[in-house]
């Protein structure tokens, strides 16, 4: 079970160092525009001579940026409205509205609504697949701390004088671990293809930066042309990386199912 996780993982993180480590600039090339894939250029070039190779990592980079700070997000406030709908029923009945309210939006058109009021970019699109990645999440959490709030030993360290807090560290926090990691490993791949969607759309991230949406996007005029690897490659590449990590992720969960010694970090 380790090897089967620790597989996709490694591999995963393989093409995303890759990334940094490349550091060349994607230069303008009008003599070497519109090149098939070849030996100089796997990824062949676009329209203005670029590799897309280059293109396609640095693409790759920047999603793979999002998806990590957009899952950590995530989950960071589903964790904090969770406990704060278990510290006082008035944030219960709060947390349970909201989650049905975003819960009964439409995913996509609420993500595109709040990175155009916000401006797109970054910040807006992070902001955005946040706002609506939490919900799903914090039911899961919310559901399991109110079953452990009836638990004895819970209700004991609440008869001794143990605060919420305390109970939320040593009590809480060690139980809901396997769903906080599941959780951040099923928003992440989530998070990515989103990204990709609504930056295709023209409502995501910016038409200067690199990303595979934008590659994505530019790329639907010049198929017509012939040029099937301006989207193929960028497009595989994304897919490959969603399907490696659905693979650790899947992997991981069977682990943590298997292995509860993981406790201990909470009780220190």
């Amino acid at each position: 079970m380790k090897k089967n996780m620790l597989i996709p993982l490694f591999l995963f993180l393989v093409f995303y160092l890759l990334s940094f480590v490349i550091n060349d600039t994607i230069r303008l090339d009008l003599i070497g525009k519109n090149q098939a894939p070849s030996l100089s250029h796997l990824f062949g070039t676009d329209w203005l001579g670029r590799d897309m190779l280059l293109r396609t990592l640095k693409g790759i980079q920047l999603s793979i940026t999002l998806g990590i700070v957009t899952a950590l997000l995530s989950t960071c406030l589903g964790l904090l409205l969770s406990l704060l709908a278990t510290f006082n029923p008035l944030f219960d009945k709060l947390v349970a509205w909201l989650i049905d309210l975003f819960l009964s939006l439409p995913h996509l058109v609420t993500l595109i609504l709040i990175s155009f009021v916000l401006g797109g970019g970054f910040k807006g699109v992070v902001i955005g697949l946040m706002l609506t990645h939490w919900p799903a999440i914090t039911r899961v959490l919310r559901a399991e701390l109110l079953q452990l709030q009836t638990m004895p030993y819970v209700q004991i360290s609440k008869q001794l004088g143990k605060g919420f807090w305390w109970r939320a560290r040593h009590h809480f926090l060690p139980h809901l671990f396997p769903q906080l990691m599941v959780g951040f490993t099923l928003i992440f791949p989530h998070a990515i293809l989103h990204e990709a969607s609504i930056t295709f759309l023209g409502f995501g991230l910016s038409a200067e930066q690199p990303a595979i949406g934008i590659i994505l996007s530019e790329s639907m005029q010049y198929l017509s042309s012939g040029m099937w690897w301006l989207a193929f490659f960028p497009g595989l590449t994304l897919l490959m990386m969603i399907i490696l990590f659905q693979c650790f992720a899947k992997a991981f969960k069977h682990y943590l199912e298997r292995d509860r010694s993981y406790g201990h970090y909470f009780n220190g």
